[in-house]
């Protein structure tokens, strides 16, 4: 990745909450927004302009799920495999998403497009299964919607 494009992304977004090292999580967060990952020289950058020591934004950069270290697909689904879910159809689901895309959990494809990821919950069990691509939540989801579901996004 672009050292500039990294550079701009740490700057616009430690600008925008004020250097404050309270505010990490935000932070690495719009900047895994902005890159679509969390690459090291950004995380080394953080460190250094909110004075925080590297190993402390290396733990935070991975023990929250929103976060990734790893250079993730432009589309990132997000699939419940909750036990309500399952109970409700979830597997028969997360097998016609595997054999669609052609990916296993916490692969990308190989044009980039899609990650596939697993969640313990999305806190949305009434309306199971349930999957999140982006920002966007598909409910009560039958193995057969889902190739129109990914024909949506480009």
């Amino acid at each position: 990745m672009e050292k500039d494009k990294i550079e701009q992304a740490v700057q616009s977004a430690v600008d925008r909450y004020d250097a404050n090292r309270a505010e990490l999580i935000p932070i690495l967060n719009d900047i895994n927004r902005s890159l679509g990952y969390l690459p090291r020289e950004a995380l080394a950058e953080v460190g250094q302009r909110l004075k925080t020591p590297p190993s402390k934004v290396m733990s935070v950069a991975t023990f929250y799920r929103m976060l990734s270290v790893e250079k993730m697909g432009r589309h990132v689904i997000q699939f419940c495999e909750s036990a309500p879910c399952h109970v409700v159809g979830g597997k028969a689901v997360w097998d016609s998403l595997r054999e669609t895309l052609e990916i296993e959990a916490g692969e990308t494809t190989p044009d980039g497009k899609w990650t596939l990821t697993t969640v313990s919950c999305l806190g949305i069990c009434g309306v199971g299964p349930v999957m999140v691509i982006d920002d966007e939540v598909f409910g009560s989801l039958t193995p057969d919607q889902i190739p129109g579901i990914l024909s949506k996004f480009n």
